[in-house]
Order: C-alpha cells, then structure tokens, then sequence
C-alpha cells in the first residue's frame, strides 16, 4: 500500500499505475518462462551416459596462492602422485596427466595445475577408494605427510574436479 500511497503523491493517475503494473506483470512472466525454456534446453542437451566398457576421464583442477605453485607442485609430486601410481598399479587408473598453462589467463579463470586421470571406466571413476590404506603403505612418517598434504591445501585458492563426457563426431 506504501508504493501506490507514493505512485499517486509524486503525480501518478490510476491509468500510469495500471501500466506499470501491467508491465512489471509482462515483465516477470517473460523471465520465468525463458528459464523454463533454458532449463528444458538444458535438459535435451545432456551429455550421453559413460559407456561402462571404456575408459573415463576427469580433469582435477589446482589454483594456487600467487608465488606458491612451485610449492605444490613439489608437495602433489611428493605426497598424491605415488597414491595415483598405487593406483595405475592395482589397475584403476589407466593413465594420470598433468599440465599447466603455456601462457597467462584472466586471474578469474587461471588455473595453475590439471590432473587428467583416465579410469578403467566410470564405474572405477565413482566407486570409493581406501585411499588412507594406500597412505599408510607408501609413508612411513604419518604425521609429515599430514602435515605435508594440509600444507599443499592451505596454498590452493581454489579446486575443482570436472567429469568428461566424450562425443562422436562420426555419422552413423
């Protein structure tokens, strides 16, 4: 009631404030019904589900504190990197990678490290690992490997994981 006391004080007649309303009406129901369309756009457009017979693929993202990615890269290369090998070994994991940019990027999107991992399939992709059993085995000084990996964390701004789906090209 405050707005419309306001509307008719400053010189707006009933006509101007059906307008607006009106407006504001057309307004919100265009907006809604574009997200119900995005939304179902979204939908269709699916990536296909992993075929369970072949590899698949994640990509582990690592964005650094600035003047620290040397300090992690030793620590990834020191501390996660032989659980990764543990794992190729017992044959989960197919393959691991890892990259860094060639050139600079927007501080928004940088990313310093990727870690692609290619697994058996999805499966071994999703299903749990004892990874603490693999890091009792492979270090021997417990508390400098906590201390370690806690310290590789406290230097990330930030980490994300991404799953790839692959898509034919071919025509069939």
């Amino acid at each position: 009631m405050h707005g419309f006391t306001l509307m008719v004080c400053v010189g707006y007649n009933a006509t101007n404030l059906l307008e607006a309303l009106v407006g504001k009406l057309l307004s919100a129901t265009l907006l809604v019904t574009s997200m119900l369309t995005l939304c179902g756009l979204g939908i269709a457009q699916a990536p296909p589900a992993p075929d369970p017979d072949k590899p698949y693929q994640m990509e582990y993202y690592y964005k650094t504190q600035w003047g620290h990615q040397e300090e992690f890269l030793e620590l990834f290369k020191k501390n996660h990197y032989p659980v990764l090998e543990k794992e190729i070994a017992q044959g989960r994991i197919l393959s691991v990678r890892l990259d860094t940019p060639a050139y600079h990027m927007p501080e928004q999107e940088r990313w310093d490290y990727r870690v692609t991992i290619v697994f058996r399939n999805a499966q071994a992709a999703f299903t749990p690992v004892d990874e603490h059993k693999i890091q009792l085995e492979l270090f021997a000084d417990q508390a400098t490997f906590k201390r370690e990996e806690q310290r590789r964390f406290e230097i990330l701004e930030a980490h994300w994981d991404l799953a790839i789906s692959q898509i034919a090209l071919e025509k069939k």
